[in-house]
């Protein structure tokens, strides 16, 4: 029942998180096309600015009320209502902040009115993280898939809309502000169906909170600082077309980054409840959660290293774009080191030990920070990308450690074997591919149904072949 639930959580995460996915792919290229790479960089410029104070703002009372309300459900409408009110304070703050710190740095005039109207966007999506926290902790994550799914769906054609009739990356912004509105209207009529508000103020709810909640801001916020520095280090330095070309590669790593966060997320409420079940139970859905990101990252690293310049020019039709392609393949190894962060961090998290998560966030910023000055200022975008690889391994060093001092020891080998062996088989098929063919769409469709085949089959394997597969199927 548990795995059951576990899958459902998970899926529905996955569909979220993989639909939003895809719609800011496909928007960051027709952005590409349409305007070109001064305003990709300038939307993604204000849309890191605006990434990185939500976060400071929700992402960690986010995380707070899931672990609490998942072990005291009773407490639903409090949190509903007080806390509510905080995370309207809290992005009060961030915003003001926003505005203040893009005033003082030296964008254009066009680029610092977008980061205004971008932010606005913090209010909505931050309060409707109150409610995807109800749900989660519900373990219901299938409500938050069927109010921002549809949104997300029927939002980019209206920005594309937008370009073309000329409103520009400004209108753009207008557009993802008053979506978010949307599905926090949606979320809030579902929630009300099933939960009475207590319309009063919990005074000592809220400083309890605000107690609780810094190592979770401190933790979150930091983390997405780090992950959004080199956009802002490079937009001083190098300025919006290579953060452009920058934020082009990073859109590659968004499947896989939605991903890990669905599975990591569905898997989150599972940890946390398996704490009093002992560690035994603990390392088993890590190790699971490692395994299944690593049958993903090691051949889709690979699939770039082959074939990544034909990819960027696929995606964007533009030839400065295709100059990436050393740059992109660099990033993805980073993605191997990801498969082991994400499910070591929330189990850290699920044991209380936070403190740790706080630490690393705290060393691998400072390091970005100095490293990315360094890196960047000299080699520009090549530097960016050297210095995401590094400080992904840096990461990963602090959280094995910090599992295996307080947890257990992160058994490496076992996570690797399977994913390991579908990327040898893989990398046969990559090679056949780039020599006997020559259009991307046919490579990635053949790759991509080997791939299914051979996942599938060692599924099939592991299970106990393919009668017992069968037979179970009839039985359900």
């Amino acid at each position: 029942m548990m795995g059951k639930r576990l899958l459902g959580n998970s899926f529905s995460i996955f569909v979220t998180r993989l639909t939003q996915s895809i719609t800011t792919f496909a928007l960051s290229a027709f952005i590409a096309r349409l305007l070109g790479a001064y305003e990709l960089g300038q939307y993604l410029l204000a849309f890191g600015y605006y990434f990185i104070f939500m976060s400071l703002a929700s992402q960690g009372v986010k995380v707070l009320f899931t672990r609490e309300l998942s072990r005291h459900p009773e407490q639903t409408s409090t949190y509903l209502v007080s806390g509510t009110l905080l995370q309207l304070l809290f992005s009060t703050i961030a915003y003001a902040v926003l505005v203040l710190i893009v005033y003082f740095l030296p964008y254009q005039d066009n680029t610092t009115l977008v980061c205004y109207v971008m932010g606005l966007t913090i209010f909505p999506f931050s309060l409707s993280n109150i409610s995807e926290a109800i749900f989660q902790s519900k373990e219901k994550m299938y409500l938050i898939t069927a109010t921002t799914v549809p949104v997300y769906i029927l939002r980019l054609p209206v920005m594309i809309w937008a370009m073309q009739a000329g409103y520009g990356v400004v209108g753009l912004s207008l557009v993802m502000f008053f979506s978010e509105i949307l599905i926090l209207f949606f979320q809030w009529g579902l929630l009300l169906r099933s939960v009475m508000p207590c319309w009063k103020i919990d005074r000592a709810f809220i400083r309890q909170s605000v107690q609780s909640v810094r190592t979770f801001v401190a933790i979150e916020g930091v983390s997405v600082i780090n992950a959004r520095m080199q956009i802002l280090i490079l937009s001083v330095l190098g300025g919006e077309v290579i953060v452009g070309l920058y934020g082009a590669i990073m859109q590659l790593m968004q499947p896989f980054d939605i991903l890990s966060t669905s599975l990591t997320v569905g898997v989150f409420p599972s940890i946390s409840k398996a704490v009093d079940l002992g560690q035994h139970k603990q390392r088993q859905l890590a190790e699971m959660s490692m395994e299944m990101l690593l049958m993903v990252s090691l051949p889709l690293v690979t699939a770039l290293i082959f074939f990544g310049k034909e990819l960027l020019n696929l995606v964007y039709h533009r030839p400065d774009f295709g100059n990436a392609a050393v740059p992109l393949a660099i990033v993805s190894l980073g993605l191997i080191a990801s498969s082991y962060i994400r499910p070591l961090s929330y189990l850290l998290v699920a044991n209380r030990l936070e403190h740790i998560n706080m630490r690393e966030v705290m060393v691998t910023t400072t390091l970005t920070g100095i490293t990315g000055i360094i890196l960047i200022s000299q080699f520009q975008l090549m530097g960016a990308a050297v210095c995401v690889l590094l400080m992904r391994f840096i990461s990963l060093g602090q959280y094995v450690y910090g599992v295996s001092f307080n947890l257990f020891s992160v058994r490496f080998w076992k996570s690797l074997k399977r994913p390991l062996l579908i990327t040898a088989l893989m990398t046969l098929v990559f090679w056949v591919l780039e020599s006997h063919v020559q259009e991307i769409l046919k490579i990635t469709t053949i790759s991509t149904v080997v791939y299914l085949l051979l996942v599938g089959a060692m599924v099939t394997f592991q299970a106990g072949g393919v009668r017992v597969v069968y037979t179970k199927l009839l039985q359900k």
